[in-house]
């Protein structure tokens, strides 16, 4: 009798983790970890996907802001969660250039991080305060050539795609502007908004509001023609920078390890959603394009854009710390 109860339990635990196996994700809430501060555009785009994802699917999806360290914190969370499918990253630009900026990272920027999809792509923007003296790219330009060291540019961090971009733009333009760093972008546009830098380039959804209310300028945009959302503002090339071509990207990951079925299954609903005609219309509204690429093409595209800003990093003389 006994071994035959032991039969029995063991055939049952069988058969719960078979069942388990084969439950349909999302069986439970799902965490997007988002590795900056509220108000930056991989905020909204997390927060924008989360909110159809919920609907769509039946269980929460919660925005978590896990900030610090230039995203890294953020990022080495759900390499080191359980690879289920239910933490989430929420990545961007920037998680291609950290290994350019950052000698040692707590993972493995090649495996421990599985790219899924993207939300969204879109280009980036180059701003002043609303009360900056500078109506031009080439007002702004002639300025800091005319005193180098004098002005400055604020960024999401060190590591960040708004520190990269302006690093970026600096070599394409030859000149000299101070950083200084913030704890995002978020708290980046504050810092443009309160006229405590000079210039920011950051993604256009960042921006979009502030330039509506008249609180920033915006210059310049990326791109090979102006943009839709911005008509009025001349893009890199027109401004007399053609080889400024920096865009942004925002997408999913999970950690290594996490079943393929489950990857499917997360991209599946990503681009489900991101076909949603109210969706696209918040992402147009932005100055964005909603993405959904499959994981082989995201995965491909990270690879080519690690190796792209590491190049430009090294030509403008940024050396890993």
């Amino acid at each position: 009798m006994t071994r035959m109860r032991i039969a029995l339990a063991l055939l049952a635990a069988a058969f719960a983790n078979l069942a388990a196996a084969q439950s349909p994700w999302p069986a439970q809430p799902v965490k997007i970890v988002v590795p900056y501060s509220v108000g930056g555009t991989v905020d909204f785009s997390a927060r924008l996907l989360g909110t159809k994802l919920t609907e769509q699917t039946g269980k929460p999806f919660i925005v978590e802001n896990k900030t610090g360290a230039s995203g890294t914190i953020g990022v080495n969370t759900v390499a080191k969660s359980a690879p289920d499918g239910y933490t989430v990253l929420a990545n961007d630009t920037s998680y291609a250039m950290l290994p350019a900026l950052f000698a040692k990272i707590p993972w493995d920027h090649a495996t421990d991080i599985v790219p899924v999809t993207t939300i969204l792509t879109t280009p980036v923007v180059l701003v002043v305060p609303g009360t900056s003296p500078y109506k031009t790219a080439q007002e702004l330009l002639a300025a800091a050539r005319k005193d180098p060291g004098k002005l400055n540019y604020g960024s999401g961090g060190l590591g960040s795609s708004t520190h990269m971009n302006a690093e970026f733009f600096k070599k394409e333009a030859k000149i000299d502007v101070a950083h200084i760093p913030y704890k995002g972008a978020g708290e980046a546009m504050t810092g443009i908004i309160s006229s405590q830098v000079d210039m920011l380039i950051t993604a256009s959804p960042t921006a979009m509001g502030q330039i509506a209310g008249g609180k920033i300028r915006p210059l310049a945009i990326s791109g090979d023609k102006r943009s839709p959302a911005f008509p009025s503002v001349p893009t890199f090339a027109e401004a007399g920078l053609p080889g400024y071509n920096a865009m942004g990207w925002f997408g999913l990951a999970v950690p290594k390890g996490t079943p393929k079925d489950v990857i499917a299954r997360i991209h599946a609903e990503t681009a489900k959603a991101l076909q949603d005609p109210a969706v696209r219309q918040k992402i147009a509204a932005q100055g964005a394009e909603p993405g959904g690429i499959p994981p082989e093409q995201f995965a491909k595209f990270i690879n080519d854009e690690t190796k792209k800003w590491g190049d430009i990093a090294r030509a403008a003389g940024v050396k890993p710390e």
